[in-house]
């Protein structure tokens, strides 16, 4: 990429330290294994592990990029936070999801799950630490964050 800058008028390369701070309000929920939708995931990990690939990895068509062995990772929204999932917005975006009963099966499916390397899961750069700016980011930028 060329950038046309007037002399003088360029930010030079640097690293920044980034840290976020916020709470999380987690409503209350029964541990994962007892929840009767468990067995639904753990069949999708059995039916889906051995052709499956780091979500990141493919999207960039790159698996040098990963690190680590890989892990579901829940897309859109986290098992612990079912309870609290407002329908009418659920519904907007996932059609047929729309009573608490449903809500439980497709956190679940395979519209909600997705293959991440370990690196690209719960690393330094990993969907669930860095921002969700930094993280889109990363898939055109290699070596963003570290």
């Amino acid at each position: 990429m060329t950038t046309t800058h007037r002399k003088g008028h360029l930010t030079a390369a640097h690293d920044q330290a980034v840290t976020h701070h916020y709470t999380v309000h987690y409503p209350d929920h029964a541990p994962r294994e007892s929840d009767p939708h468990y067995v639904d995931f753990e069949a999708y990990r059995r039916r889906t592990r051995k052709t499956a690939r780091c979500a990141f990895a493919v999207r960039v068509g790159d698996d040098s990029m990963c690190g680590g062995t890989l892990e579901l990772h829940h897309s859109h929204v986290e098992f612990a936070l079912a309870n609290e999932v407002d329908l009418e917005l659920l519904e907007r975006d996932y059609p047929g999801v729309s009573n608490t009963g449903e809500v439980g099966a497709w956190i679940e499916s395979a519209q909600n799950l997705m293959w991440l390397c370990t690196a690209h899961h719960r690393g330094h750069g990993g969907v669930h630490t860095a921002s969700a700016a930094d993280y889109e980011a990363e898939h055109y930028i290699r070596g963003l964050i570290e």
